[in-house]
């Protein structure tokens, strides 16, 4: 169970913090919510606290993130994949909601886009991936989140 003051990472969403724990009445069912604020969309989110698939997710600490980036910056990326295998394997690493697979996501998307043009999809996927990345490194490591696109080389 997360804690009032957590930040925390919500899969497809990116980095927020739970401002608070509130029991609501809807339809007829009474259930406690973590009341979560995502700043980078500018949006509060209700999530049952019993919702055991929300996947939500402590932000990562800096041990973590450092193994992230080795794998960021060296790991392997698989050219053979047809753009339609690329964008299912991304689609569903990206909803796990692992500060890994959003890296790896990042780090594949980035190549490709270097040797050739990415399917606006791609784009719309790299950008957001980009983005939740961006936002964790900056929150574990304390620095802007420009310090940490610079960082990635973003």
């Amino acid at each position: 169970m997360f804690e009032i003051g957590d930040n925390i990472m919500y899969p497809m969403h990116g980095a927020g913090v739970i401002r608070g724990i509130e029991e609501k009445e809807i339809q007829g069912v009474t259930r406690k919510y973590y009341e979560i604020q995502l700043p980078m969309h500018n949006m509060q989110l209700l999530i049952p606290i019993d919702q055991g698939n929300s996947r939500i997710r402590l932000v990562a600490d800096a041990l973590s993130m450092d193994l992230v980036l080795d794998i960021f910056h060296h790991g392997e990326s698989d050219p053979s994949l047809t753009w339609k295998q690329r964008y299912k394997i991304n689609s569903d690493k990206m909803k796990t909601g692992s500060l890994q697979e959003g890296a790896e996501v990042v780090r594949d998307l980035r190549r490709m886009q270097n040797e050739k043009k990415l399917s606006s999809n791609e784009k719309h996927m790299l950008d957001k991936a980009s983005l939740i990345l961006i936002e964790e490194l900056s929150l574990i490591m304390g620095i802007t989140e420009g310090q940490a696109a610079e960082l990635l080389k973003i």
